[in-house]
């Protein structure tokens, strides 16, 4: 049975009243764009699967239009908001519009790339409108630290979109699109207009949807090994790997000993490599 409450969503009126009773302009410094289109979020909850039994947690809830839209979906929401003045409003806009689901919502009033533990039940879902600067290093923050988040869509500008869900021997695939590959299944969910936000952003948006493995990448590297190759590799993307790793391995002839060992051509560079190769190479080092 739904909870849906006729007027629970924020519309374009709604969040410009909000944001002007708070005193609120959306900072450039944050990447703040609010999305004031109902429709929109509607969508977002949709493409992320989003069921009665969800724990979902959302960062960088904002003025509150997409919670709302969760907490009528799943069976929680916690949401995670560094700015003080956001983050002391949004209690009351719950329980202002959606009052029989108040008790279902938790804040945590924090930087997201701080936080280590959430209040209540794990957290099985990842739904947010990322900040455009900080987006891959807080999804990648939160994969980590919440091994229960089973599904993610995220909404991010649309070249971290293409980045984060790009495949090997893609020009764009790189450092975000192995890392996201370590722990999900990734792939591109959509594309969002630049209508759907105030302020408009001079960029548009694509959503992102995760599928976490279900079996870990089979290595017997940890992750901050394999995370070490990958970043070395392409931080000097244009060279191969027998010269890119030189650093990492010691010597371009060490590197070339292990890409070897991995059966990776020492000639190959890193945009032509999967997860599962970094970790073989990671494995090989001496």
């Amino acid at each position: 049975m739904s909870t849906t409450e006729p007027d629970a969503l924020l519309g374009p009126a709604d969040i410009r009243e909000l944001a002007a009773a708070l005193g609120v302009r959306p900072t450039k410094q944050r990447g703040q764009n609010f999305v004031i289109d109902a429709n929109t979020v509607r969508r977002i909850v949709r493409t992320a699967g989003v069921r009665p039994d969800d724990v979902v947690v959302e960062v960088g809830p904002g003025l509150g239009s997409l919670t709302l839209a969760l907490l009528e979906a799943a069976d929680r929401v916690t949401a995670v908001e560094i700015d003080d003045v956001l983050a002391g409003a949004l209690p009351a806009t719950i329980a202002a519009r959606l009052p029989a689901r108040k008790d279902r919502f938790a804040l945590v009033h924090s930087d997201a790339m701080l936080v280590q533990e959430l209040p209540g039940p794990a957290p099985t879902a990842l739904v947010a409108n990322l900040p455009y600067n900080v987006a891959v290093p807080v999804l990648l923050h939160m994969l980590d630290r919440f091994p229960t988040i089973e599904r993610t869509l995220v909404m991010v500008q649309a070249e971290v979109a293409d980045r984060l869900a790009a495949k090997p021997g893609n020009k764009v695939y790189g450092v975000p699109s192995v890392k996201a590959n370590w722990y999900a299944e990734v792939k591109r969910a959509g594309s969002i207009g630049r209508n759907v936000f105030w302020p408009a952003p001079n960029v548009d948006s694509g959503l992102v949807s995760l599928v976490r493995r279900t079996e870990p990448v089979k290595t017997t590297a940890t992750k901050a090994e394999v995370f070490a190759v990958v970043d070395a590799a392409f931080a000097q993307r244009r060279k191969t790997l027998r010269a890119a790793l030189a650093g990492w391995a010691g010597s371009a002839a060490l590197a070339e000993e292990a890409l070897v060992a991995a059966g990776i051509s020492p000639q190959a560079r890193g945009e032509a490599l999967t997860v599962e190769e970094f970790a073989r190479i990671a494995e090989a080092k001496k």
